[in-house]
This record gives C-alpha cells, structure tokens and sequence, in this order.
C-alpha cells in the first residue's frame, strides 16, 4: 500500500482537513461491524426501483445511449422534470433554460451552494438539519447560522425568521428542508406565505430542498417556489420518491439566470449525467405516480404503527408530517449523550439508530430512525429495544 510523502499532507487545504467526514455515513459504517444489528440509519428505501424504470434504464443501455449528454441533461428528463414540477407544485420552470441534472439531489446541494456562497457570507438553516449544508458552507468558507425550532415544534416560525436575518446582515441565502430530515415536519401554504413575507423584504436566496416532497402524509406538498419564484432554488429528484437512489439523478430549477451559473459548477465537477440513469428517471417521473402512491401508503403505515410503540417505550415523538423518519426524545432515565446512547443501542440491543446531534446542535437528546424498512425488521427492533429498555439500569 502506497504511503504519502512525509509532509505532502500540508499540501491539502487546512480548512478541508478541519471538515468532518459525512457523520451519518461515519455511524453507519461503524454499526455495519455488529454481527446481527438491525440497521434503522439510512435513508434508504427498502423498495425496489420500479419495473418500468428498469425497462428504460435497458432501453438506454440497447440503443447504445452511452455517449455524453448535454451538461444539463438530456431534454428528455428536463421536460420530465419540469412537467414533474407543473403538475404536483404548480411550479412552472421552462425545460430548456430552468432545469439542470444533477448526480443527486446532493451534487445539487452541492452546486448551488458552490455557486452562491462566498468567503465571509453566512448561510441559514433551522435546526436541526442534514449535516451536508454545514460541511458546504464550510467548504465555501461561509459561516453556517442555525436556527432553533426545538421549542416551537421544530416549525420555523417568521418571527424567529426574522430576528436571525436582523442579527446577521451577512446572511445570503436559507436553506428549507421539507418534509424535513431528520424530524418529518413539513409546511403549509400558510407557514410558508408568511416566511416568504420575511424573506420577500431582503435578498436572500432561498434553497428549497424538496427530495421528499412526494412522501407527505397530511396533504398536498406545497413549493415556497411558487410563492416566492424569483427568489428561490427548487432542488428534487428520484432518490427518494422513486426508489432510486443509486442511480443518482436529482434535479436543480430555478430561474435562467442562476441556471446558468450553477451549470459552470456542475460542468466543472461532472461534465454530464449517465444517459440510463435518466432514461429510468424520466421514465419514473413521465409514469411513476402510481407507484410512488404505493411506496408513501407504505410509509405510512409503518408510521402509524411505530409512534404509538415508542411511546409505550418511553419516548417523545411527533408524528412525522411527511419522509420516513422518527425524531425520536431519548427517554429522561436514560443516557441523554444520544452518541453514546445510540452506541450503547447497537452494541447491546442490536439495534442501529443515528445519533441527533448528527444533525446539528438542536439534534442532541435525539436519535433519528429509517422506517424505510419491512415490517418484520421494524418489529423485531421494538422487541429488541423493550428488551432492552426494560433491564436497563439507567
């Protein structure tokens, strides 16, 4: 095994050796080690992507699609998506101009953030939020700002909206998450108008992350995009929705004159996305509602069995509005470091959760758990955890 020079390691960036690795991964990667353990981390459907994306994705490899496409993606996908957009969200984005693919939704985190931060700006996000933002901004040397929801039911309210703004003039853009991960909660067109409201009276950009937009339990998924267009960046895919998630193809729109800008970004680091890959995703988006419904019913259901099962366990849970994520309060008698309570759970109770303050500090005391799994798996950790949980000493 080759070994580094002796001192070429000052050669990379200070600032990217101070960035921690992906912390959700990290925990993942150390539970896989646990003979047995039920792996509940992840957000990884447990579905497989459906036939008619397969057949697509076939189509593409037989016709010989193996060529490059264009650095913003077949026209094929992008009138997908953008049909995708009109007819769930009421978003109208024009294919050509507005909608770029990307290899994930992450690749389109992490383009549009690459593409708007500077030194010195300061990116918002409540809290607790997926850790990538913070590594990005990170990475853009930004100051990333959180805000906490955890006294209003992890619900950002205007009010609280608009006092991080007034004490942080260098804000650039906010990020909204929603459904959220980790905590579920999703917004209505109420919450939303008025949060527009706030952010209507600045310039900041709103990155509007909706890769579980279609996974919502209490109603119609609303866009602050279409409330508030000329100021935010949908961001969205086929990971979640669709089973996906190894095919990579999620999807910036926003309007033409960004696009272009964060297409320099996404051309510089991918050049283009694999033509099957979005063969199957147009295919998902064109023909796939059905089977989405199916996927969210599911969830649903295992929701709707699990809340009340960790609350006779002893633990605070909301229910989800949407995802398929429990936040899960760690019980006041046990350990309330949620690191090493969810070490603790997987050493000796077999079971794999991800530790809250992954997700920032308004994480902590919490632990997230993927009921993106079967229903024997999910059931067999509740017998697991009231095992546990009975004979523990705490």
């Amino acid at each position: 095994m080759p070994e580094l020079k002796k001192g070429l390691i000052e050669n990379v960036r200070p600032d990217i050796r101070n960035i921690k690795v992906n912390q959700i991964r990290a925990i993942d990667t150390e539970f896989r080690q646990i003979d047995g353990l039920l792996r509940l981390t992840l957000g990884e459907p447990d579905f497989n992507a459906p036939d008619l994306v397969k057949k697509a994705m076939i189509d593409s490899i037989q016709k010989n699609h193996s060529h490059y496409s264009t650095a913003r993606g077949s026209e094929e996908f992008r009138q997908a998506a953008a049909d995708f957009l009109k007819r769930n969200y009421q978003l109208d984005f024009d294919p050509d101009t507005e909608i770029l693919t990307t290899v994930g939704s992450t690749e389109a985190i992490f383009a549009t953030l690459s593409t708007i931060l500077k030194e010195g700006d300061e990116l918002l996000a409540p809290s607790p939020a997926y850790p990538l933002y913070e590594q990005l901004a990170h990475v853009n040397h930004t100051k990333m700002v959180y805000i906490p929801t955890n006294d209003t039911d992890f619900v950002l309210t205007p009010q609280r909206l608009q006092e991080t703004i007034a004490q942080h003039p260098n804000a650039r853009a906010i990020v909204l998450t929603y459904p959220n991960n980790p905590t579920g909660v999703d917004y209505s067109r109420e919450q939303l108008q008025q949060l527009a409201d706030v952010i209507a009276k600045t310039n900041l950009l709103v990155v509007s992350d909706e890769i579980y937009s279609t996974l919502n339990y209490v109603g119609k998924h609303i866009s602050i995009g279409s409330i508030l267009p000329e100021q935010t960046v949908v961001l969205n895919g086929v990971s979640k929705s669709h089973a996906m998630t190894g095919d990579r193809i999620g999807f910036v729109a926003a309007p033409k004159e960004l696009i272009s800008e964060i297409v320099k970004i996404h051309q510089f680091a991918i050049t283009a996305v694999s033509n099957p890959a979005m063969a199957g995703a147009t295919a998902a988006l064109n023909e796939g509602d059905a089977v989405t419904e199916q996927m969210r019913a599911e969830y649903q259901q295992r929701r709707d069995f699990l809340i009340p099962e960790f609350k006779k366990l002893g633990f605070d849970v909301a229910a989800p509005d949407g995802a398929f994520y429990l936040f899960l309060k760690i019980p006041a008698d046990q350990n309330q470091d949620d690191v090493a309570f969810a070490r603790e759970l997987a050493h000796k109770a077999l079971v794999g959760v991800i530790p809250g303050s992954c997700f920032g500090p308004g994480g902590e005391g919490y632990l997230r758990l993927s009921y993106a799994a079967s229903e024997s798996n999910l059931k067999e950790a509740l017998a697991r955890l009231q095992k546990y949980l009975a004979k523990s000493p705490c």
